[in-house]
């Protein structure tokens, strides 16, 4: 569970004081801070003294049931959360409170774990808003340019600082899509070389037949075509830094001569036999695993051997997920700006999506799919509907995996009915089914577990 200096305040509301003293003793062992309440009104009474992250609240009380007290709760205590339990699931009783605003509904009888995981979702979902919330326009602060506050981005800053210290050869791996070449460019330009040329090439982008000769430059005469003498990257970033991008994409052949360079800090240029000098740095970059590619014969151990002086490993997105919405504000008011428009909101619903994504393509994945939803988007609230169909189904992977195949599709069709109003015309829409394959499927969930 959660744990933090500051404890999150649960009110357990139930007309059964033994399940009150139950809950209370079971979220307390997780380090909640539990108050409870034997009916609605004394809830209330309490809300109005004490802020509350969560109510978990039954639904069947006397007096004042329980989708009253919800509906109270949305209306006068904004960032307060709340779930239902009840011993009397049914399909309408669920969608209703879904719909009054209930994050979780809980059927009677449920497990310890069935009731933690729960109250874990729920609060999650109530930090997330709060952070998504906090200064809304104004950008993350960035240090080198790199935005994240996640442990493993502080890893990535320290190595940056302590590379760009020193002179040494660098290699960078991660994903495609990951920044290898931004924290290149950031050891660049906070290093004694800051002044002097960043020369980026992509290895893999320039044909082999080519290479040698854009890398190091050629005389006039050297080959057919070669009217002129041009110099090299190597030349071009002289007392700077040469980036080589997916390094692994180079030839055996390639790679004794990057090696030569590494060794003897001089190159050739093509159609000369004489060394010249090289005052460069070499920063290297690969998204894929050397070890392996020197074992299969496809890379030198002695280069990487030389260019493995000082790795920098970026994690991927999905490690890092506590940057996900630091980097959503930064690029929603980066395009924002660009495209003259103002910075859109992105619901809870959204943002969760946001956060449980897979996210292969990594940061300039989310880069990309923010810029687009700020071009497209008319009003000014982006909602799960507006992203695209692989990143909408996606939101069901945060739904811990030992529950049946059932249950999920369950609480999955409930969601939906709520979004739309109870409108099974347009929820079949949305769920690809037609309006007698969801009446079949919403008959057999009579007595639903939605947890």
């Amino acid at each position: 569970m959660r744990t933090s200096e500051k404890k999150e305040h649960i009110l357990v509301v139930d007309d059964s004081l033994d399940t009150l003293e139950l809950l209370q003793r079971n979220l307390e062992s997780k380090g909640y801070q539990v108050f409870t309440a034997p009916g609605a009104i004394e809830a209330i009474k309490i809300l109005e003294s004490t802020p509350m992250d969560l109510v978990i609240t039954d639904l069947k009380m006397p007096k004042v049931n329980g989708l009253s007290l919800v509906r109270h709760i949305q209306e006068n205590f904004k960032d307060t959360e709340v779930m239902m339990i009840t011993g009397y699931p049914s399909i309408e009783g669920a969608v209703e409170a879904v719909k009054t605003g209930a994050e979780e509904y809980l059927a009677k009888p449920f497990t310890d774990e069935e009731l933690f995981s729960a109250v874990k979702r729920v609060l999650d979902k109530l930090h997330m808003r709060r952070a998504a919330h906090m200064r809304p326009h104004k950008p993350p602060p960035a240090r080198y340019g790199l935005i994240g506050e996640s442990e493993a981005m502080h890893k990535v800053l320290n190595a940056i600082e302590k590379a760009a210290s020193s002179s040494a050869t660098i290699l960078i791996t991660g994903e495609s899509g990951t920044g290898k070449e931004l924290v290149a460019r950031a050891i660049h330009y906070n290093s004694p070389r800051a002044s002097a040329p960043f020369v980026p090439i992509n290895c893999g982008g320039i044909p082999e037949a080519l290479l040698e000769s854009e890398l190091f430059g050629y005389v006039k005469g050297a080959f057919t075509g070669a009217t002129e003498t041009r110099a090299g990257f190597f030349q071009t970033a002289e007392g700077g830094t040469i980036f080589l991008d997916e390094i692994s994409e180079t030839s055996l052949s390639m790679q004794v001569k990057l090696l030569r360079v590494l060794q003897d800090k001089e190159v050739y240029m093509v159609g000369i036999r004489h060394p010249q000098k090289a005052d460069v740095r070499i920063i290297a970059a690969t998204n894929k695993d050397l070890l392996s590619l020197i074992k299969k014969g496809d890379f030198r151990e002695d280069l990487f051997y030389r260019l493995n002086v000082i790795t920098i490993d970026i994690p991927p997105l999905r490690e890092r997920e506590e940057d996900i919405l630091l980097l959503v504000k930064n690029f929603t008011t980066k395009f924002a700006i660009e495209f003259s428009k103002p910075p859109p909101r992105f619901s809870e619903s959204a943002l969760q999506v946001l956060k449980s994504y897979y996210w292969p393509g990594n940061v300039r994945e989310l880069e990309n799919i923010v810029q687009r939803l700020v071009i497209m988007i008319e009003g000014n609230i982006i909602d799960v509907p507006d992203f695209p169909s692989l990143m909408r189904f996606s939101a069901l992977k945060g739904i811990r995996p030992n529950r049946t195949l059932a249950a999920v599709e369950a609480e999955y069709i409930i969601s939906v009915l709520a979004s739309v109003d109870d409108n099974k015309t347009r929820a079949a829409e949305i769920l690809g089914i037609d309006r007698k394959t969801l009446r079949e499927k919403l008959k057999k969930m009579k007595n639903p577990r939605f947890s």
